[in-house]
Order: structure tokens, then sequence, then C-alpha cells
């Protein structure tokens, strides 16, 4: 009976063994599988916790091979993973801006140090408006209290421009470049300084809002509001690697990518952006595994990281949060980053 017993235990706990160790060496391999690896890929932190549950049950049943394979999974998901809970060394080191003016000298506090101070960053933040049904106020009032110098949205429609309006968003970000449209399709930049848009939008079946951002000194950063379409039917998985893949690679002038990727760090077509030069202010800051959709997760589940501020590696992030946004299905969020 206990020679059975091991048996089925080793089943029981080799079979999913084998299942994470697997999705380990695919995740990376540097190949993407079809579906339904590409949604499936989107859970790889929860795979990672239960691949260290499965070590710790085949290490105290001292079940050997289970073991193996559990601990293989173990170090190639954490390896994927633990880093984006580490914030990187440049960005620990450098406190945000809204804490250094109590440690700065005199001469920097003044008002001409101040404006100094602003002109050297560049705050950021993104939402997704759920084909337009977010709580307008309650996006004003998250403008009115994170003072971002530029707010990327995506699934604008026309009502729901308008009713940004009559909430008085022009008021605290006055330029504009807008795309609303029906459905999901609509997008745009808001900015507390001087915007035009930016030539050549990248394609998409959404559209994405180009703009570039003139902030005091001269200093011009080029703004892309992404939202490449979603990955929710398989036939919907070319458009989605397509539009992805083409996003403006880093690398000539500023350019920050902001906005619903409809894409997780797991996945090879992000992973492929990023290797370009870019860096995810979550993963910069060591909040990569903050959950921005479904705003409310899956019963148990808090969701996956499908919202990203992306920069290139000369804009070091100082600061990233993640925020809620009545009315919508996902969290905003918002980076600091320094300017070159």
């Amino acid at each position: 009976m206990r020679r059975w017993w091991r048996v089925a235990a080793g089943v029981v706990t080799g079979v999913p063994a084998g299942v994470l160790a697997g999705w380990a060496v695919v995740r990376w391999s540097g190949f993407e599988p079809g579906w339904p690896w590409v949604p499936v890929v989107a859970f790889t932190p929860y795979a990672g916790g239960a691949a260290v549950v499965l070590l710790l049950v085949t290490g105290l049943l001292r079940l050997r091979w289970p073991a193996v394979a559990a601990l293989v999974a173990v170090a190639g998901l954490g390896l994927a993973v633990l880093p984006r809970a580490l914030p990187d060394a440049a960005t620990s080191s450098a406190p945000p801006a809204s804490a250094v003016s109590s440690a700065v000298p005199a001469a920097e506090a003044s008002p001409a140090g101040r404006a100094a101070g602003e002109a050297r960053r560049l705050r950021v933040l993104s939402a997704n408006l759920l084909v337009g049904s977010a709580d307008p106020a309650a996006l004003v009032a998250l403008v009115d209290r994170l003072r971002p110098d530029v707010l990327a949205l995506q699934e604008l429609t026309p009502s729901a421009a308008e009713r940004l309006e009559r909430a008085g968003l022009r008021r605290a970000l006055p330029y504009a470049v807008a795309r609303p449209e029906q459905g999901a399709a609509g997008s745009a930049l808001y900015a507390r300084h001087p915007l035009t848009p930016a030539a050549g939008p990248p394609p998409g079946t959404f559209g994405q809002a180009a703009g570039v951002l003139e902030r005091p000194g001269g200093v011009r950063v080029e703004v892309v509001s992404v939202h490449p379409c979603a990955l929710a039917l398989s036939e919907a998985r070319p458009c989605w690697r397509r539009e992805l893949d083409a996003l403006p690679r880093a690398g000539g002038s500023a350019r920050v990518l902001a906005g619903d990727f409809n894409a997780t760090l797991d996945h090879l077509p992000l992973r492929r952006l990023l290797a370009s030069g870019y860096r995810d202010a979550a993963d910069a800051t060591g909040q990569g595994l903050s959950p921005t959709w479904p705003a409310r997760g899956w019963g148990g589940l808090p969701g996956v990281a499908i919202d990203h501020v992306l920069a290139p590696a000369r804009m070091p992030v100082r600061e990233y949060g993640v925020h809620a946004l009545a009315g919508s299905d996902h969290r905003a969020v918002l980076a600091e980053l320094a300017l070159p």
C-alpha cells in the first residue's frame, strides 16, 4: 500500500511539475507557440508561485523526479518573474521628485529652482476608459491629484471626449491630439505643455494617437498612446503580434510608449520591443507584478499587468504607481521619468 501511495503521489505531483518545467523552458526559448500559449503565458507569475508550492510538497514527500522537475520550474520561472519585484539600482537610489523638495539646497527650492527641476522631469499617466464608460469626474480628479504632464487615453469615444471637456480636463491639460471613435478604437493625448501631432502614428486596428510634446527649455519628447488589438480570440492573434511589432523601436529621438499593450512582460513581442532599448517603468521600480487588468481581478486572482509605460534607458524612471479609475476595467498607471 505504501508503494502504491508513493506512485500515486509521484503522478499527482510529477505531472504538474513537468508541465511547469516545460512552461519555464518554452518561456526562455525565444519561441512562442500558437494558441492557447499566448494568453496562458500571461499567468507566468502565478505559475511561478505554483512551482514553489510543488517544490515544497515534493521535497517533504521525498519524491525525487517530481522534485527535480519542480526545481527546474522554480529556477526558470523565478528568473523571469522575481526581477520585476526588485527595483533597479539606479531607480532605487534616486528619490522621486515629490520627495526631493525637503532636501534640496535653498537656491534650488526657489521658484526658479523648482521650475528647473520640473523641466527635467516628465510625468506620464495612462488610462483605458472601457469604451468611454470611465467616470470623467474621477479621471479629472486623478489628473488634478497626480499632475501628469501628459495623459494617454485608450478607448476614447466621442461622447466620452465631450464629458471629459465638461468635467474640466482641458483646464488642467489644455493641449490635445485626440482621435475619438466609436467602440474601442479611439485614443488621445492631453498635455500640460504644447503638443503637436507626430508624423505617422503606429498602424493598428485601434487608433493610437501620437504627439510631440514641447517641454520647457526646448526638450521635445514623442509620446504614443499604445493600444494594439486585443488578444481575446485565436483569430485575433495575428493582428496582435503584427501591431506590437509595428510599434516604434527605441533609438533616435526621445520617445515614450504608454497605454494598454494587451501584453505582459512574458509575451515575446513585448520582450522584443523592450530589447530595442526601452525599460518598463513598473519593472524598473520593482512594481512589475502590480496587476492593471481586470481592475477587480478574477475572483481570488488579482489579474495581470497589461498596461505599461515604456521609456528609453536614457530616461531613468523616478516613480511609478497604479491607480483605481471608477467605471473602467483597467487601473490607470503613472510614471515619472527624468528627461535626458
